[in-house]
Parts: C-alpha cells; sequence; structure tokens
C-alpha cells in the first residue's frame, strides 16, 4: 500500500480498535503536518501499517500522498527501512524519469497513539490491479500493455543495475499509474481548491470523534451498496442487455504512464532479509524451492504481471488439495504451463525434498495437462496466432525456471515485441499524412 489515489482493500476499512496506543494516527480533514507545511485533505487509502493521505505541500503549493505509519516499534523500523531504499532511489533520480516513485521529505509526527513516522510521496493515480478491475478483467490492448511494461521495465533496469536493488514484492497493486482513472478523484485536474484550515466544526476533538466519523461513513456506504444491489436486482429482472451496454468503459483518454512503489519489502542483492519473499501468486519457482534468489526474481513477477495485463487473469492462482499444499500445486502450475521442471532445479533447493523425489518428479501430484503459453493464449483468451506466438516468445524466457536464464530488465526493453510500431499509430500517421496532402492540395 502506497501513494495511490485508490490504496487500500476494496470495499474494507481499517479496523478502528488500531486507533490506539501503537497503532493508527487519527487524522482530521484540515490537520497541519510538520510545523503547518502539509495540510490533510482527504484520505486516500490505508494499510496493514499506515493510513496515506491527499495533503496539500503548501511550500511547493502541489499535492502530495502523505504516510501515516502506525507507532509501535516494529512499524516504525518498517517505515524507516522503506524511507532507506525509497531515498536511494530518489537520490539517484534527480530528474524524476526511472519510473520509481518519488519520495519528497519524511519526518516524525507526535499524536495521542505514539510518535508516528511520516512519508511524503508524489501524488500518484490508481493501481494496475484496480485498471484490471475497471477493465472488467478484459485484457487491455497489446499497445496499452506496452508502454506499461515499458515503465515497470525502466523502474526495475533502475533498481537492478544503478542501485543494486531487488524490489521483491511486484504485482499490480504496486505499480501504480501516473494519473486516477477518474479525472474527478485528480485533485489537479478536477479543480479541487485546496483545504488550508480546518472546516466549520472541526477544531481540537482529538481522535475520538475522527473515529466516529469514519465509522458513520462506513455505515453509510453499507447502506449505499445495499441499495445499489437491490436495484441492480431490479436491473437484472427487467432484462440487463441494455444495462450491461450502458456501462461500458473505455480505457480511451487514460495514460498508461506507471511508476513502480511499495519498497517495505525491498532488500539490497548483496544484503537480503528475508528467505520468503513476493505475493504467493507472484512467486518465482527458487524462492519455493529455498534454493536462493537475486534480480531474477522480479523478473518472474514482472511476467506473471504482464501475463495478467494481457488476459485479465492471474497467471498462476494455486491452492491447497487433497493430500497436497498451495505451494507443490504452485510448481505442478508452473510446470504444466513451461515443461518438466529441470532435474538439477527441482532437487536443488533446501526445500525441494519437501515436493520432489530424487527423479525430479513431484511427489503428490503425478498427472500433470500441459497447456503451453502460445497454445493457452489462443485457446483460453482468443488472441489472434500471430500476436500470441509474438507475446509468448516475449514472455517465455522471463518465465525461465534457471533463474540466471532469465533476460534483465534492460534486455527486455530492447526485445522486438517491446519495440513494435502499432498498426493503430501507422494508421494514425497514413491519416495525418493525407489530411496534410489534402490541406496542401
Amino acid at each position: 500500500m502506497s501513494c495511490s489515489s485508490s490504496s487500500g482493500s476494496e470495499g474494507e476499512e481499517e479496523g478502528f480498535d488500531s486507533y490506539r496506543k501503537g497503532g493508527y494516527h487519527a487524522v482530521r480533514i484540515g490537520d497541519p503536518f510538520s510545523g503547518g507545511r502539509y495540510i490533510a485533505q482527504r484520505k486516500l487509502g490505508w494499510g496493514q501499517f499506515s493510513t496515506v493521505w491527499l495533503a496539500y505541500d503548501t511550500l511547493s503549493s502541489s499535492y502530495v500522498a502523505l504516510k501515516i505509519q502506525k507507532s509501535a516499534q516494529q512499524f516504525a523500523q518498517a517505515a524507516l527501512h522503506e524511507i532507506e531504499f525509497l531515498s536511494a532511489a530518489a537520490d539517484g533520480d534527480l530528474q524524476n524519469t526511472k519510473c520509481v516513485v518519488r519520495l519528497i521529505d519524511h519526518f516524525k509526527h507526535a499524536g495521542p497513539n505514539g510518535q508516528h513516522l511520516c512519508m511524503v510521496l508524489e501524488f500518484l493515480g490508481d493501481s494496475l490491479l484496480r485498471l484490471i478491475r475497471y477493465n472488467r478483467y478484459k485484457g487491455l490492448k497489446l499497445d496499452n500493455v506496452r508502454e506499461i511494461c515499458r515503465c515497470v521495465l525502466t523502474g526495475l533496469d533502475y533498481l537492478h543495475r544503478e542501485l543494486g536493488m531487488i524490489h521483491s514484492d511486484l504485482k499490480p497493486e504496486n505499480i501504480l499509474l501516473c494519473s486516477t482513472i477518474d479525472p474527478g478523484k485528480d485533485p489537479v485536474r478536477s479543480g479541487l481548491t485546496p483545504l488550508l484550515e480546518k472546516p466549520e466544526g472541526n477544531a481540537n476533538g482529538g481522535g475520538g470523534s475522527s473515529t466516529m466519523n469514519l465509522i458513520e461513513k462506513k455505515l453509510k456506504r453499507r447502506a449505499k451498496r445495499a441499495v445499489a444491489k437491490i436495484s441492480e436486482r431490479r436491473v437484472s429482472m427487467v432484462g440487463g442487455e441494455e444495462a450491461s451496454s450502458k456501462t461500458e468503459k473505455s480505457l480511451d483518454g487514460i495514460d498508461m504512464r506507471c511508476k513502480v512503489v511499495d519498497f517495505g519489502n525491498a532488500c539490497w542483492a548483496d544484503k537480503q532479509f528475508a528467505e520468503e519473499i513476493q505475493t504467493r501468486q507472484y512467486r518465482a519457482p527458487e524462492v519455493i524451492l529455498k534454493s536462493g534468489y537475486s534480480f531474477s526474481v522480479d523478473m518472474w513477477s514482472f511476467g506473471c504481471t504482464a501475463f495478467e495485463l494481457v488476459t485479465g487473469d492471474m497467471l498462476f492462482a494455486p491452492k491447497e488439495g487433497n493430500g497436497y499444499g498451495e505451494d507443490e500445486d504452485h510448481l505442478a502450475l508452473m510446470m504444466e504451463l513451461l515443461g518438466k521442471m529441470p532435474r538439477k532445479i527441482a532437487i536443488g533447493g533446501a526445500r525441494s525434498k519437501d515436493y520432489f523425489d530424487r527423479h525430479g518428479d513431484l511427489k503428490r501430484i503425478r498427472r500433470l495437462k500441459y497447456w503451453p503459453l502460445d497454445r493457452l493464449l489462443v485457446d483460453k483468451y482468443k488472441l489472434p496466432e500471430a500476436e500470441a506466438k509474438e507475446f509468448a516468445e516475449f514472455l517465455s524466457p522471463i518465465l525461465e525456471f534457471a533463474p540466471e536464464k532469465r533476460p534483465t530488465a534492460q534486455q527486455c526493453l530492447e526485445h522486438p515485441w517491446m519495440n513494435v510500431v502499432s498498426t493503430q499509430n501507422n494508421a494514425d500517421n497514413v491519416e495525418s499524412q493525407m489530411r496534410n496532402l489534402h490541406i496542401k492540395g
């Protein structure tokens, strides 16, 4: 959870019992921070460690995302860890061109629940997960995917090659568009007037009333959702075809530029903190097998994310089964897509014996149904043969079982698939040339 306009779990709120000693800081609209430099405007989201607020920076006359960490010692340590990596990224990117979220400032804020570390980050838009949901899990146009991939790979190339940093939790939630999908949620594009002092009736009052406001809002939201569900039911009874065409959403006009965010789990390649890294669905095989990892774990996660952008589905969504666990199912799903794991890799990790026999076969999942990537893209996701083949040629090396064989972010940026000139661009150029000819004529 980072500096998004839409952070936090969908349809949920943070627990109000967490507004206590060691927990969240209760913020009220108009509250000043850092000696009055930043003024809280509205809540953007929340995570297990922090809440994030839209704030107005009176020094630079711009909107920022203010991330306020819980005050307990372990959360303060986590914030210091993230600040270390964000500071290194900002220091090496003075022109702000490397597609990594920018840390602007950090400070401590004393409140009733303790002392909170605060980070000030550039305000960004929605996450790629929100974009995928907005597009109803249908998969984006390949030109849009290429534009997103170019940004993510630029960010990864910078982290890996220039900083020696592994992100270790790359996924659609941790990549944010540079602007909001809905212009109305962007404080600049929507013409929001910054609020520079507490609204009437919002003086003093500590955290309790703030929490009450949040509870009231939560109840109102629940009521609205209930009403919406009832009206949806009525529409479907009348006949939903007309309604669905009205709600067709277009991605035209949405800026696909994006940045890598959330460095709470980042590490230096030569100074790793944890054996188990990455969110389950984006976890590389070497992490499951505990056979050591490096920059190439981020490339695996990138490959899973690219597939999700093209199809709308997660590439791997393992589940526990009868007599086998999530890890073994995950390895089986990988092999069904990519072919049998080379024996040397299968038996080479500290946890290999939990899943594989000495021949390199899974112990508990014996029958695999192979469905290669290019066929999957055509048969299940209806991509045209040529497009499926080209995308599979780009993606397959990234999803290589041997980590050292995966291409680097820099190599991916140079891949032919990343440098296709879209047919739409060609059509636009032709149209523009024709217009010019017509004007001259």
